[in-house]
């Protein structure tokens, strides 16, 4: 994990300040100093530490899970869609092309709008 990586995501977001930073969200995998050292500057970082969840049952303290399949049933649904899966396309507006008209069937077909 670089600093390359956070720099060449595609999607635009607003450059973080001090005063308003950005959240970043991982899983207890992502717990080890180099991690925390990258992430410093400009990112409220949230990454639940390895043992957490088992200290935190000893105690009794009733605490909501995260709703990680929901992101696992997604993929699996656009994992349906061998155009997709296969990557055929060799343009890269012809992928983004069909990878927007599977997620709108996915959303029609999921608000029951679409058979």
């Amino acid at each position: 994990m670089s600093k390359a990586i956070f720099q060449s995501i595609v999607i635009y977001r607003p450059q973080p300040t001090i005063r308003l930073k950005q959240h970043m969200c991982m899983d207890k995998a992502y717990d080890f100093p180099e991690v925390y050292d990258l992430l410093e500057y400009g990112y409220t970082i949230h990454i639940r530490l390895r043992g957490e969840e088992r200290r935190s049952k000893r105690k009794g303290i009733p605490k909501y899970r995260a709703r990680r399949w929901v992101v696992e049933r997604t993929h699996s649904w656009m994992n349906r869609f061998s155009r997709l899966l296969r990557r055929w396309e060799k343009r890269i507006e012809n992928y983004v092309g069909i990878l927007h008209l599977a997620c709108a069937r996915i959303t029609y077909r999921r608000g029951g709008l679409f058979a």
